[in-house]
């Protein structure tokens, strides 16, 4: 096999945290419950994988076209979901609601980066964050996103949660530790 049969399934393999993460961003809270995400994430992969020579060579038009299968694959999740009622608006918007969350998600690690060789950095930190926030225990991944990725104020994680404001408060300060370990303890981070 040649090097460049076999480096489109470990490219692709990067993204699989940060596109669950988009996927459990966007996906509303009662059909979470119904829908198999890693199994969305999955199909997305194998879409990806199966079209590898559309693929596209820079990591920033790699993740735009894995959010667009994405956004696809949701639709089509959302419509199984919604065969009677059918939220026409919501699946026009899921791709665009996509961008803006990846967008919140560089905002979130700074991103007054310009540079090509910058842009790459940020790139990379994206998906090392996505995989980072995926090891976190669930209620302090879900209090990271709810917060911090969704913008939602601690009253409204905490009713979301159905927690306490201090106990949002916590898992916050325990998840975001645990962030900058793993984070910091990775080269280059």
């Amino acid at each position: 096999m040649t090097q460049h049969a076999s480096e489109p399934p470990e490219r692709l393999e990067r993204y699989r945290q940060y596109l669950a993460l988009l996927a459990r961003l966007q996906l509303d809270e009662r059909l979470r419950a119904r829908v198999d995400l890693s199994g969305v994430v999955q199909q997305t992969l194998l879409e990806a994988y199966l079209a590898r020579d559309e693929m596209p060579q820079h990591d920033d038009e790699l993740a735009r076209w894995l959010r667009r299968i994405l956004a696809n694959n949701l639709r089509d999740e959302v419509r199984k979901h919604h065969a009677q009622a059918r939220q026409v608006q919501r699946e026009q918007s899921l791709q665009a609601a996509l961008e803006a969350s990846s967008q919140r998600i560089e905002a979130w690690l700074a991103a007054e980066q310009t540079s090509p060789s910058q842009q790459a950095s940020r790139n990379e930190a994206l998906v090392r964050l996505a995989a980072a926030l995926g090891k976190l225990p669930q209620d302090q991944r879900r209090a990271i996103e709810l917060h911090h990725l969704q913008g939602l104020s601690l009253a409204e994680v905490a009713m979301q949660m159905q927690r306490s404001r201090g106990a949002v408060a916590a898992l916050l300060f325990r998840g975001l530790s645990g962030l900058r370990q793993r984070l910091g303890t990775e080269e280059g981070f």
